[in-house]
Formats: structure tokens, C-alpha cells, sequence
């Protein structure tokens, strides 16, 4: 090898068992990073001498960068003058006692495919031929069109959504959602390693379930199945089986709040097979619980009540779709209002008011990202139920004043499905007379929830 001007690895460097191995293993960048600590070289050294430029040898050094070209591998070996000693054979030069007269090995990334193994005689040759097309290969099969640090990027930007959505007006959330949607599947349409695919196909499955529920806040319940189904394809693909059990739980949810009421209960049962515990096994159960209750099944909402409490009693761990928290988690304060919702539902009216009082509190003391706006005010509606169940008005309508004063762009579809039942409760014969329930009466009367044509897009 000839002498080199400027920055050098010393020979002592390359008896260094770590350096070895590094090289051995093609972990170019643990190579990188080991070589110029035991040389005290600077980034800036190894740039020049391998015709790499600094930014992509510290991301290489870093694990967010990867050299899969044969060529670049290449040229950074030798480069910083590997030992032919430490070079597998592909990157080895050919001698005239390894090479066969007339056939010099093709070039490193130029290899003619049509190449046939029968037209090499000599056996060395044949073996570093077999080697270039295995490494040729990986390296096609290797390239990706996305870093490691955009997928954490997308990853913390769903989180980030899934926290705001609780809180967050609806047009904004749908407005990030879709952005972030939209790249996801532009990705998806290039081409990266089956883990980046997975994980690809989990995000972008995610983003679909948030929309599934933006859309069903919003009133769209075709929109909300369409997303829903999309959701489940993507789940399918990652064979993701806590991503299927949440397309499941959002499926019996929509259909909790639409006409096919007992179809949420089917929904819930599927959902159960594929979450054991954890927090999704308890909003698996919280739903099936609301879900029965609202056609009349007594015994099986109780039930669901009662697995509820095993799986909290589990203390499990998060697992992959709660990691994201917001919408995607199911704290206590959700986990209390679904349970006043359900004893709301059975008439059990002192029950659903402790509840739902727990709930509020719960939200109230905590961080206000993690204070879901909808649910609170759903909870506060179950109280407003349980003093007009029992006749005291003046109390239901301390209640319902946080309501009234919500936002527009934050009154969910399912608020004005509630504040409907409220007004029914109102106008029934045994308040006839009651000057304070018709003025209650009056202030829900046309309760306007979100407006989709105006506010679902709208910055």
C-alpha cells in the first residue's frame, strides 16, 4: 500500500480487537468512531481521507446513517488504509495467485448478473464472486427512503397530536392529521426495509384510527368507518394485534352512538380476543360495559364492569397504541366517566353521579393536556341526568353552565346527541309546572354542536 500525506490511523490501531471486530461485522460507524479515538483524529480527518463529509460521518457514527453501497464501503476502507488482512474478500485486490487468467472479478457494485457461476473455474474466485452478489443484494434490499430520525420525528408528531386532540379544537387536529397521513403514505410508497415497513404501516394505521374519531366528533360517521377500515388494513399488514384491537374498540364505539347499537357489542367481543390486558383491554371493557347498558342488557354491562376492574387490578404495562398517549391512553378519569356513563344509562342515578364526579375531578387536578374537554362535559351531563332523575332543576343547571358556555368548535357531535336527551328529560309531564325546568329546558333548545361545513378545516 502506498505512503499516504495528511491525517493516518497508526499500525497500533489495527491490532485493536474492538477495531477488528467493528470492521469484521461492517459496523463501519462503531469503526469510524473507535479508529478515530484510538488515533486522535478529528471528523474533519476521516472526512478527508475518505472523501465522506463530515455531517454524514457523524450521523454515521451515530447510528442514523448507513453505508450501503459497496463502492462507498470501499472507498471508506481504504480510505483510512485498512490492512488487507482485515478486508473480507470483496474488498480484497486481486493478485495474479488469485486470480484467473483472463477473468478479473467485476467491479464492486458493477457486477453483470448474467454472469454464470459455470464460466468460473477457479474456486476462490468463485467464492468472492458469491460474496459481491450476496452483498450486492443486501444492499438493494437495504435502501430506504427514510431515516431513523424521521420515523421517530412522525412518531413524536402523532404523539404530540394525540395529546392535543383531547383539548385541542377539532379543525386544527384534522388539519395535522391529514398532513401527517399524507407523508406517511408517500413513504410508504417508496421503498425501505420490511422493519421500517412495519413500522411504517403502524403509524400510518394509527393516523387513520385518529381520524376515524376526528371524523365521528365531527358527525361523519361514513368518513369515520372509512378511516376505520383503512386503519384495519394497515394493522393487517403490520400483523399488529394492539393496533386491530383499538380499530375494533373505535368500530364498536361509532356504532354505540349510531343505530346499530347491538352491532357494538359484537365489535367489543372481537376487541376482547385481541387484547389481554393493559390499558386497552380496560377501554375494551369500559366500552362493552356503556355499549350493553345503552340497548337494556343489564347483566352483561355489569359483567363488563367487573373485567374492568380485573384489568385495572393488572396494572399492566402500556402497550404499542397507549404509548402515544391522549386519545390513545384511557387514564382514570376516562375510565371513571365511562363508568357513571353505564350506571347512568341502568338509572342508577346516585351511582353514575359519584362517578362522574370522580371523572371531573380526576381531569380538573391533572395537567390541562391531558383534560379532555368532550368526556368532561359528557360527565358533567350524566350529573345533570341524575338531579333532574331526582327532581332538583336548580342543581341540574349549575351543571349544565360549563356546558353552555363551551366553545362552538369544541362541542363534539356526541354533546349534541346528549344535550338532546337532556331537553327530552325537560319537557316530560312532571315538570309542567316547573318554571326553572322550562327555562332549563329553553337553554338547551337548539344546543349547537360543531358545525362540519364551517369549522372542520378552518384554521
Amino acid at each position: 500500500m502506498a505512503a499516504r500525506s495528511g491525517p493516518r490511523v497508526p499500525d497500533e490501531v489495527w491490532v485493536d480487537p474492538a477495531v477488528q471486530v467493528a470492521i469484521s461485522n461492517w459496523d463501519f460507524g462503531l469503526a469510524s468512531r473507535l479508529i478515530r479515538e484510538r488515533a486522535a483524529l478529528r471528523q474533519d480527518d476521516m472526512a478527508l481521507m475518505t472523501g465522506l463529509s463530515q455531517s454524514f460521518l457523524s450521523m454515521l457514527e451515530a447510528g442514523n446513517r448507513r453505508l450501503t453501497s459497496l463502492d462507498k464501503a470501499a472507498r471508506f476502507l481504504e480510505g483510512i488504509g485498512t490492512p488487507e488482512a482485515l478486508l473480507a474478500p470483496p474488498f480484497r485486490e486481486q493478485t495474479p495467485a488469485t486470480a484467473t487468467a483472463g477473468m478479473a472479478l467485476p467491479a464492486l457494485g458493477h457486477h453483470d448478473a448474467r454472469t454464470s457461476v459455470h464460466q468460473i473455474a477457479d474456486l476462490n474466485d468463485l467464492a468472492a464472486h458469491a460474496a459481491v452478489r450476496s452483498l450486492q443484494f443486501t444492499a438493494d434490499i437495504t435502501k430506504t427512503n427514510v431515516s431513523n430520525v424521521e420515523l421517530e420525528g412522525l412518531e413524536s408528531t402523532l404523539t404530540r397530536i394525540a395529546g392535543d386532540y383531547v383539548h385541542a379544537p377539532l379543525h386544527q387536529i384534522f388539519t395535522d392529521l391529514v398532513t401527517t397521513r399524507d407523508r406517511l403514505f408517500a413513504l410508504l410508497n417508496g421503498r425501505q426495509p420490511l422493519g421500517q415497513t412495519r413500522e411504517l404501516h403502524l403509524l400510518a394505521g394509527t393516523s387513520c384510527l385518529l381520524l376515524a374519531h376526528a371524523s365521528q366528533n365531527l358527525g361523519d360517521e361514513d368518513a369515520a368507518i372509512a378511516q376505520l377500515q383503512t386503519a384495519w388494513t394497515f394493522a393487517e399488514q403490520a400483523d399488529h394485534n394492539d393496533l386491530r384491537a383499538w380499530v375494533k374498540g373505535t368500530a364498536a364505539l361509532i356504532a354505540e352512538w349510531s343505530t346499530r347499537r347491538q352491532t357494538a357489542l359484537e365489535y367489543t367481543r372481537q376487541a376482547a380476543q385481541l387484547a389481554l390486558g393493559g390499558e386497552t383491554r380496560i377501554r375494551i371493557a369500559a366500552i362493552e360495559a356503556r355499549a350493553a347498558a345503552r340497548v337494556g342488557d343489564r347483566p352483561t354491562a355489569l359483567a363488563a364492569l367487573e373485567n374492568l376492574q380485573r384489568a385495572r387490578d393488572q396494572q399492566a404495562a402500556p402497550d404499542a397504541l397507549t404509548r402515544f398517549g391522549g386519545l390513545l391512553s384511557f387514564p382514570e378519569a376516562k375510565q371513571e366517566y365511562y363508568i357513571g356513563g353505564t350506571f347512568a344509562l341502568l338509572g342508577e342515578h346516585q351511582l353514575a353521579e359519584q362517578h362522574a364526579y370522580a371523572a371531573i375531578e380526576l381531569y380538573e387536578s391533572g395537567p390541562d393536556e391531558h383534560r379532555s374537554y368532550g368526556d368532561e362535559a359528557l360527565a358533567r351531563l350524566d350529573i345533570v341526568t341524575a338531579r333532574i332523575a331526582v327532581g332538583e332543576i336548580e342543581g341540574a343547571g349549575e351543571q349544565l353552565q360549563p356546558i353552555l358556555e363551551l366553545p362552538a368548535d369544541r362541542r363534539i357531535r356526541q354533546l349534541g346527541d346528549a344535550m338532546r336527551a337532556v331537553t327530552r328529560l325537560l319537557e316530560e309531564p312532571r315538570f309542567a309546572r316547573s318554571s326553572a325546568a322550562h327555562a332549563l329546558a329553553d337553554a338547551t333548545r337548539g344546543y349547537q354542536a360543531i358545525d362540519t361545513r364551517t369549522k372542520a378545516l378552518t384554521p
